[in-house]
């Protein structure tokens, strides 16, 4: 049964925002096995591994399923409902390729803040809910500051985290391509979530590590404050990484709140 709104009352305003994305090969691959997922409110990558194809049809899986369950809720998810989303993309991973690929995923999607003292949504108030599984990242601009949202699930982050390497190491270390999370493969799947205030003015960023395996965050942050619209920014990130070597696959999204 549909409940009726009371009179006078108006659902609250999705914020308004303009996007670019893109995705290339790179240099070094002979297929590009990131996926992607671009909405009104959803904005994911994924970056599939695994044999000959398999990480393709891995990372198309995960953005199908996430895709397909953000469309028949309408838009209106929760953190539960995205969890649904990524259990049900594991399960479709593993069966269609006997758990031998896997695909990293992170992204953002907008839903309404909920006020935690009170347990009550204040009105016209909205959140990024950020999820991410292994090293796809998600950034936020922010008055210029830009401020990684996720966290690695890999080798070269708990090397980073215990002090044994620099974060700058992380990008030629041997074992930067070893993920400790994916879903589809392995025992540690589960994604890491966490929430950020949408206001006007903000970029959101989402990446394969094809992106951030080549440019450093500063080089990243100062191409996000160059003044360019979306879509060109997402160009230039994109050509930028493949001038520092282009050793993967880079997808990009990059989402504007206008107002």
């Amino acid at each position: 049964m549909n409940a009726e709104k009371p009179e006078g009352t108006e659902e609250p305003r999705v914020p308004y925002v303009e996007y670019g994305y893109g995705s290339h090969v790179g240099l070094r691959r002979e297929l590009n096995e990131d996926s992607f997922v671009v909405t009104d409110t959803l904005f994911a990558v994924a970056d599939g591994m695994g044999g000959h194809e398999a990480g393709e049809v891995a990372s198309s899986l995960a953005v199908q399923a996430l895709a397909e369950g953000w469309e028949a809720a309408e838009g209106k998810v929760t953190q539960e409902d995205v969890q649904r989303f990524l259990d049900d993309a594991d399960s479709r991973i593993r069966e269609a390729t006997d758990s031998k690929a896997g695909t990293t995923l992170s992204g953002a999607v907008v839903v309404e803040a909920e006020d935690t003292d009170a347990g009550e949504t204040p009105e016209g108030q909205w959140q990024w809910l950020i999820f991410n599984i292994g090293d796809s990242r998600t950034y936020l601009l922010n008055d210029g500051a830009l401020i990684r949202l996720t966290r690695d699930h890999s080798q070269v982050q708990e090397l980073m985290d215990s002090g044994m390497i620099t974060a700058e190491e992380m990008h030629s270390h041997p074992q930067r391509n070893v993920i400790t999370r994916a879903l589809g493969a392995g025992d540690m799947w589960g994604a890491d979530f966490s929430t950020a205030t949408v206001t006007p003015g903000q970029r959101l960023l989402v990446a394969s590590d094809g992106l951030t395996g080549e440019l450093t965050d500063d080089q990243i942050a100062q191409i996000l404050n160059a003044g360019r619209n979306a879509q060109e920014t997402v160009d230039w990130l994109i050509h930028q990484a493949l001038r520092h070597g282009g050793r993967d696959n880079v997808t990009v999204i990059l989402v504007d709140v206008t107002k």
